[in-house]
């Protein structure tokens, strides 16, 4: 993790929360098997809290052994593209004409300061959602209201129901929230094709001086 989300994640460390997910998951990944792996599980925050300009909040990490990397929708270059990133791949090139990755890899996204953020942060094989109601959602709550807080002129990127449900954290007259329905499969044609959240995000950054995203 960068240094600069060290004092927010130590104070959230030790809340009592937290130690009581962290014995959770302690005893989940000795007996199961979890994704992502243990070093990979806080990815997101290798994006200096200082650079992020914005937030892309999904749901829980894939559930396939070798997808989860830590960083939301992203998975590594031997990983074939999932479902949900093909559509989001599909609205890129939609919405401004082409999509810049090759593969499933969205790590040059998180260079350009966009926080790959999943509301759930572990989820056992092959057991999509077995995460909910861990702690978790109290602690992406707590990282919104930081970077809410902290954070001047973010888009945040809310896809599926569980992100939506962040909404009320965030100053809409500070910052740009964008939401529609999540971009897999199941629910991408009832409103997440179509959306414009790649031209939208990118309008807003240079309406404030920020350098716009190479999606």
């Amino acid at each position: 993790m960068h240094e600069s989300w060290r004092p927010f994640l130590k104070s959230e460390f030790e809340k009592p929360y937290f130690k009581d997910l962290a014995a959770f998951l302690h005893d989940e990944y000795e007996h199961k098997t979890i994704y992502p792996k243990k070093s990979l599980v806080f990815s997101a925050f290798a994006t200096d809290l200082n650079e992020v300009k914005v937030v892309i909040l999904g749901q829980d990490p894939y559930h396939t052994p070798g997808a989860a990397e830590g960083l939301a929708f992203s998975v590594p270059n031997s990983q074939p593209i999932p479902p949900s990133l093909i559509n989001i791949y599909k609205e890129i090139d939609n919405d401004i004409g082409h999509h810049a990755n090759k593969t499933g890899n969205l790590r040059n996204w998180q260079k350009q300061g966009v926080l790959l953020l999943n509301t759930v942060l572990t989820v056992e094989a092959h057991r999509a959602g077995s995460h909910r109601g861990k702690g978790w959602e109290f602690f992406t709550t707590e990282v919104i209201k930081y970077l809410n807080k902290e954070r001047p002129h973010l888009v945040f990127i809310l896809w599926g129901r569980d992100a939506r449900n962040k909404k009320s954290l965030i100053d809409a007259s500070k910052h740009l929230i964008l939401e529609s329905p999540h971009p897999s499969p199941l629910s991408a044609y009832a409103g997440f094709f179509g959306n414009h959240h790649f031209s939208k995000t990118n309008d807003f950054l240079k309406q404030h001086g920020m350098k716009p995203i190479e999606w």
